[in-house]
């Protein structure tokens, strides 16, 4: 949880608070002077999630599941179907819930977690289909599939070797990253992006698209530098101070991809119309004779 939280901070979030029992929130401490805890006294019920629901309404957006075990079923059922707040759902929150639990949410399930959602809105049928289709019929099986979810703004970012980014109305698709990033804490700093973006954006599809690629990118550069798969999620927290010039790169790398996109089209060659002009048949006067 925080590795989530310091990601967050290097998304651009001002303050980041971890709620957290007694215990892990003074380890936190110890670990990082730049995350502030809320210690909890009691555990995860429904009645603190009650509490919860109330408490958060200060934050621009809340990140809930990293670490939290599945012994807190109860409390993020409740807390995920109460809490109008943007968010992101991640991990141990989501294996107990079903998609039509969701509202105002980025959902980040890797491949296991997603057949647990599904089994869980009673949508097991399309597990053989998914298992059997490439990454773009999945993306378009399960939009098909979860509207309600969809249509609830929600998004999905299932998590894999090529990342699918899905809204109701949009699928977007990311490939950045490696084999590397399959390492544990990895998916804390995608979601800690995730939830940075979103509290600064407010967009949901757009903070996963970017948490995804930014995620997968320093990741990639890790791999490079690191040459091989030595690296460990700490060291992408680390290098994502970088986003700053990955951004401005990116923005010259897609200018160098539609001026040569524009250069491979085939030029039409201009026709130069004939005029054609008509004359008009000039009028004689008649010539009219006095008397």
């Amino acid at each position: 949880v925080a590795l989530a939280g310091l990601a967050a901070l290097r998304a651009s979030c001002d303050l980041v608070t971890i709620y957290a029992p007694d215990k892990v929130a003074w380890a936190i401490n110890k670990y990082t002077p730049d995350l502030m805890t809320h210690k909890i006294k009691a555990s995860f019920t429904v009645k603190l999630a009650k509490e919860m629901v109330k408490n958060i309404e200060k934050f621009d957006a809340v990140l809930v599941g990293n670490g939290i075990t599945r012994k807190a079923d109860k409390f993020c059922g409740y807390f995920v179907r109460k809490s109008t707040k943007l968010k992101v759902v991640d991990a141990d929150g989501l294996k107990s819930l079903g998609f039509r639990d969701f509202n105002n949410s980025i959902v980040t399930p890797h491949a296991k977690e997603l057949e647990m959602m599904l089994v869980n809105s009673k949508k097991e049928f399309l597990l053989p289909k998914l298992r059997a289709s490439n990454t773009k019929e999945k993306a378009e099986i399960l939009q098909g599939n979860l509207r309600y979810f969809l249509q609830n703004n929600n998004v999905l970012l299932l998590k894999g070797p090529t990342d699918i980014i899905i809204s109701r109305n949009k699928i977007a698709f990311n490939r950045t990253g490696n084999q590397g990033m399959t390492k544990g804490g990895t998916g804390d700093v995608l979601a800690g992006l995730a939830v940075g973006f979103l509290a600064k954006t407010g967009d949901l599809f757009k903070s996963a698209a970017a948490a995804a690629f930014v995620n997968g990118f320093v990741g990639d550069l890790l791999l490079k530098q690191k040459k091989g798969y030595t690296f460990i999620a700490s060291d992408i927290i680390e290098d994502l101070e970088k986003i700053q010039g990955m951004e401005k790169k990116f923005k010259r790398a897609k200018k160098r991809a539609e001026k040569k996109a524009a250069a491979s089209k085939p030029v039409k060659k201009k026709v130069a119309k004939k005029k054609v002009v008509k004359k008009k048949a000039s009028k004689k006067k008649s010539s009219k004779r006095k008397k």
